[in-house]
């Protein structure tokens, strides 16, 4: 039997892979678990990038055992080569070779359907070409995938990092500057509003931190964005605000603090630099009040020298500690300043004095 039904390309197979190209893909409920939608998601794929092959195979072999001319259009190719880069693309590994094979398949058995089989050459370039360009795609969004969740890592060790570094540093001065207030309410009362004031003051300024946190939180930057890192961003803290920090430390609860800069410790030096020093020396004052509360002298020391900047914080204390036990850290700050300081290229090292007290010297490289 010889025969020639035009419609039956048409009824079956363009229909099925126009759907499957172009009908929207379904994520699945927002009650469902990332898993179970990302489950849901590819199981779709897979069935979209299946049928189409499958329905273009059946037809060739019903064409072929039945005796009818079978034809092909440019149409057909064309959704069996983007059914099979999406395949590529798209679908777990192991069902990417199998769609992307069925779909190949199809587009090469299409030259049976023509009894001289002068196209498969040029139906094997093409789909060689349309894998190969699948899975050239599929590498990108790989990559894509591996520096977006990098970038994401880095933003939530940031935010870890300025919770504890600003907001755990003003909490525990207004706890120690609390419980001074406390012991002076009834003996000395006169002491009270400078202490008050300073409590106010760490407090206004744990809120900012915590408000600039949130901020982050709330704006995310752009995946794809290039540049510079926006000022807003940018590692807070720099060797002129260390006046003001050293100062604030000391007050009416708090040990005498003296910094000394060097006078060749230039003040153009890389932000990134600038704000690991700050951190350096806000962690070791937030410790000294952890857990050296009986401490009455604090020296913080900057020096330039061999391209480095030098950041030294020492202080008198013997260990006493007045704070309670929950707010005496678990160990995250100096975890975080060697991952800090050691990014940059320098060293931190911590340990007792010879005599007593403690020291923290973190040293830093000003050039790359």
């Amino acid at each position: 039997m010889d025969g020639r039904p035009p419609w039956l390309q048409a009824a079956v197979v363009l229909p099925a892979g126009l759907a499957a190209l172009l009908w929207p893909a379904k994520r699945g409920s927002p009650a469902l678990s990332s898993r179970q939608r990302g489950e849901a998601a590819w199981r779709g794929t897979t069935v979209r990038a299946t049928v189409p092959p499958v329905l273009s195979l059946a037809l060739t072999v019903i064409g072929a055992l039945s005796g009818w001319t079978v034809t092909y259009g440019v149409g057909e190719i064309v959704i069996l080569l983007c059914l099979l880069l999406v395949s590529v693309r798209t679908c777990p590994a192991p069902w990417a070779a199998v769609c992307g094979s069925l779909n190949g398949v199809a587009v090469l058995a299409l030259t049976g359907r023509n009894s001289s089989g002068d196209l498969m050459l040029t139906f094997a370039v093409l789909v060689g070409a349309a894998a190969g360009l699948g899975g050239y795609l599929r590498t990108l969004d790989l990559r894509r995938a591996v520096a977006v969740t990098e970038t994401r890592r880095a933003e939530r060790l940031a935010m870890a990092a300025d919770l504890h570094d600003f907001v755990a540093h003003h909490v525990t001065g207004i706890l120690v500057q609390a419980q001074l207030a406390e012991m002076l309410a009834t003996t000395e009362p006169d002491r009270l509003a400078p202490i008050m004031k300073d409590i106010e003051r760490a407090s206004a300024e744990a809120l900012a931190s915590m408000r600039r946190t949130v901020g982050l939180l709330r704006d995310a930057p752009n995946d794809d964005a290039t540049g510079p890192v926006p000022a807003e961003r940018r590692p807070i803290g720099d060797l002129p605000a260390l006046a003001g920090l050293v100062e604030d430390f000391g007050g009416p609860a708090g040990p005498k603090a003296v910094l000394c800069r060097a006078a060749d410790v230039p003040d153009d030096l890389p932000h990134e630099v600038q704000a690991a020093a700050y951190r350096v020396v806000q962690e070791a004052l937030t410790n000294v009040r952890r857990h050296a509360a009986d401490a009455t002298e604090v020296a913080v020391e900057l020096a330039h020298q061999d391209h480095a900047l030098r950041v030294t914080v020492r202080d008198d204390g013997r260990g006493g500690t007045r704070v309670p036990h929950a707010a005496r850290g678990g160990g995250f700050g100096l975890v975080g300043l060697t991952e800090r300081v050691t990014a940059l290229g320098g060293d931190l090292r911590t340990g007792p004095r010879p005599d007593h007290g403690w020291e923290v010297t973190a040293v830093l490289p000003t050039v790359a």
